[in-house]
């Protein structure tokens, strides 16, 4: 019997077959069809471009569809190309013919993908047509993939006036009684009493309490921490951010969305971890209260930090949560923020940078992420670098002047947080796709949690 999907249509002798062609394979296979295909592409200029869809209609009914795969080069370009024109395909179930198992699962992916929609506030335009999730596939592994991703996206595009703290707490509420989580939560002052100032520091102007989050889940297996990035919207506190810069600070929580995704990934797949999510969950407010710039705080871990930018402050919340983290053996920490324009600037909006000082686990998340067509690419921890984030005056600097490495030297200051955990990656994610793209629309999106997810079993020894 097959998995339900809420993704997938089920089986049926009613479905309508649907061809993957290639450009340089579109000539042959338009010479085995029949006159009414070859008519239609004919009509069409149909020639197996990337995305190109071909429907063949008979008395005005849909009796088979092809689309096109294009070449190498075309689908280097452009991910996900290949379902660029599924919109265009009418309300029935469609059921792919192409035994290639590679381009089956990037069809499939996408066409899921394809299906999200942001109607908080406005209602949009649905997929009509339906797919069959491919013979041979793992349903269950796909749709693990779609419902961790659709909850990034969501988490990301909710606005801040209704994803604070609070809102947020109550995602990973609603996440933990799904699946059966521990939940423990450290709100406001207590935040003071269980010695993480740093979060504390940063989220007490707000009228927004702050608060650690803290989820496990699963008691047998190799044990892994995420750690997101809360901060649910940054003004820059005290050193104000420009209004350019302040329009898409809902997304400053984008790396708790990331990890959040992630985490369903994990559950929904049942993957034999113990895992443990902690997310710092504040707003960066102005207020009388607000820390200021030259404020040295002392952090969990008993550094010293001197606050040379307030607008630096996602940092200061992962370093105590990372501390924290750190405190406990675990087999791997992985931390994803929405930290640095740097790292946009260094590789822009579609590739996500990382760093880790250990190489095996670098490979397997790069290849990971080769394989699984979620572009991640590794920046280094240079060690000369140091010095900069050495003020002198204390232990460390959350924002070395002059502009330099500024993503390198802020993931140097997060590995200052983390001494016995040998397998430690950060993620300095963008989480928003700037304009929309096949099975991509604009707005928020998931980066570095598909090719996680590909990697962790063979990181984990599962």
């Amino acid at each position: 019997m097959r998995h339900s999907s809420v993704f997938f249509a089920l089986p049926t002798s009613q479905a309508i077959p649907l061809n993957l062609v290639s450009k340089v394979e579109a000539e042959s296979w338009l010479k085995t069809q029949g006159p009414s295909t070859q008519n239609s592409a004919s009509e069409k200029n149909w020639t197996g471009k990337l995305g190109q869809a071909l429907i063949v209609t008979t008395n005005g009914c849909t009796n088979s569809v092809a689309v096109g795969i294009g070449d190498a080069e075309s689908r280097s370009r452009q991910r996900f190309g290949m379902v660029a024109e599924i919109f265009t395909l009418p309300a029935r179930v469609f059921e792919l013919t192409t035994l290639n198992k590679d381009f089956a699962e990037e069809f499939a992916l996408g066409f899921a993908l394809s299906k999200y929609r942001f109607d908080r506030y406005n209602r949009q335009s649905e997929l009509k047509a339906e797919l069959v999730c491919p013979i041979g596939l793992d349903i269950n592994h796909i749709d693990a993939i779609i419902s961790g991703e659709f909850l990034t996206r969501d988490l990301i595009n909710i606005p801040s006036n209704e994803m604070g703290p609070d809102e947020l707490e109550k995602a990973v509420q609603d996440l933990s009684e799904n699946y059966k989580a521990q939940v423990d939560v450290t709100r406001g002052n207590a935040l003071i009493e269980q010695n993480f100032p740093m979060i504390h520091a940063v989220g007490r102007a707000s009228h927004r309490t702050p608060r650690l989050i803290d989820m496990k889940w699963g008691n047998k297996g190799p044990k892994i921490t995420l750690v997101g990035k809360g901060v649910c919207f940054d003004t820059g506190g005290l050193n104000i951010k420009p209004n350019m810069s302040m329009g898409l600070m809902k997304k400053d929580m984008g790396g708790a969305a990331l990890v959040l995704g992630l985490t369903k990934m994990i559950m929904a797949s049942k993957m034999k971890v113990q895992l443990r999510v902690l997310i710092p969950a504040v707003e960066n407010s102005i207020g009388g209260n607000a820390f200021r710039p030259q404020d040295i705080l002392t952090s969990r871990k008993g550094l010293t930090v001197e606050v040379n930018n307030t607008d630096a402050e996602g940092r200061l919340v992962l370093a105590d949560a990372l501390a924290f983290a750190d405190e406990t053996a675990t087999d791997l920490i992985i931390c994803m923020a929405t930290l640095t324009g740097a790292a946009r600037v260094a590789v822009g909006p579609d590739i996500t940078p990382y760093f880790t000082k250990d190489h095996g686990l670098s490979h397997l998340i790069s290849k990971a992420g080769t394989i699984v067509d979620d572009p991640v690419w590794q920046l280094p921890l240079h060690a000369p670098y140091e010095t900069m984030i050495e003020p002198g005056i204390a232990n460390l600097d959350n924002a070395p002047r002059g502009g330099f490495a500024g993503a390198i030297t802020a993931a140097l200051f997060l590995n200052r947080f983390v001494t016995n955990t040998s397998k430690f990656v950060h993620f300095d994610c963008y989480g928003w796709q700037t304009k929309a793209n096949p099975a991509r629309p604009k707005g928020g999106i998931g980066q570095g949690t598909r090719a996680l997810f590909e990697a962790l079993p063979e990181i984990l020894g599962l």
